[in-house]
């Protein structure tokens, strides 16, 4: 066993019971993919509440199928399933809502952390560079109760710079100088998504309008010049400007403005850095 994984305490199952009743919490040494776990676990009729937490992943993903890869207790790895019962036209910004929710949970710890659309979060370097710290994903799933969403999260806590899967990204140890508690990391986390979440579903039409006008106020995409990926090769090439209230991206080019959902693009990068 190397110094490192020595050093990685596992997570406090006693502290993570205090988030009961909102939240009801399964931690497995290890998993595939949370979110597999959690959704075949949707389908046997779990309710919501139920996190799913794994102290390692051996076939985790992301976005568009990407691999998420760490070291054993480097990481924080949980899926929460909910059964959202907003119209479903309202879904796709639940991706939206958790990218928000978590960079502000950690700029609340004294992180710069930001969203970058639609929902990857980025902890700004000392350079100025931003990197990514964690990968979100969102899947629906059917059950015999009805859809449910599972919510996948990835957060590199502890990795070192060697450990690093790609140069662009980071971890809250790198940007602190120290490695964070992540039990202490995942309470918070999961009590401001629980908080974020109920508020959007029961404050109707009233709190989806505050959530995109909060959400784009915070996208560190909007005002910049991008190119959008488009997965028949195709780019489109303009100013990110908004969001508008489907969570879609708004980008003005030369030939007007064009709204793009998290599932009709490859990649969206800023051309103005």
């Amino acid at each position: 066993m190397t110094a490192d994984a020595m050093r990685r305490p596992s997570l406090d199952v006693a502290r993570l019971d205090a988030l009961a009743p909102a939240l009801r919490i399964e931690v497995l040494e290890e998993a595939t993919s949370t979110n597999a776990v959690a959704a075949q676990r949707a389908r046997d009729g779990a309710p919501e509440g139920l996190l799913v937490v794994a102290e390692h992943q051996t076939a985790g993903r992301g976005r568009l199928d990407r691999s998420w890869a760490t070291p054993p207790r480097s990481a924080l790895l949980f899926s929460l399933v909910l059964r959202p019962t907003v119209p479903a036209a309202d879904w796709p910004w639940l991706p939206l809502l958790t990218g928000h929710t978590v960079a502000k949970t950690l700029r609340g710890a004294g992180y710069d952390a930001g969203v970058k659309w639609p929902n990857d979060v980025l902890l700004a370097g000392a350079d100025g560079e931003s990197k990514k710290i964690v990968g979100i994903l969102v899947e629906r799933v059917d059950t015999p109760t009805g859809p449910a969403a599972v919510i996948g999260i990835g957060l590199n806590v502890s990795l070192t710079p060697e450990e690093l899967p790609v140069p662009t990204a980071t971890s809250l140890a790198i940007a602190a100088g120290h490695d964070p508690d992540r039990t202490a990391v995942l309470i918070d986390l999961a009590s401001a998504l629980v908080e974020a979440y109920d508020a959007w579903q029961a404050g109707g039409e009233e709190a989806r309008d505050r959530l995109a006008s909060s959400y784009a106020a915070a996208c560190v995409t909007v005002g910049r010049e991008v190119r959008v990926e488009l997965p028949a090769g195709d780019s489109l090439l303009g100013r990110a400007t908004g969001v508008d209230r489907s969570g879609r991206l708004v980008v003005t080019g030369p030939t007007g403005q064009t709204a793009v959902g998290a599932g009709d693009v490859v990649h969206v990068r800023a051309t103005d850095q």
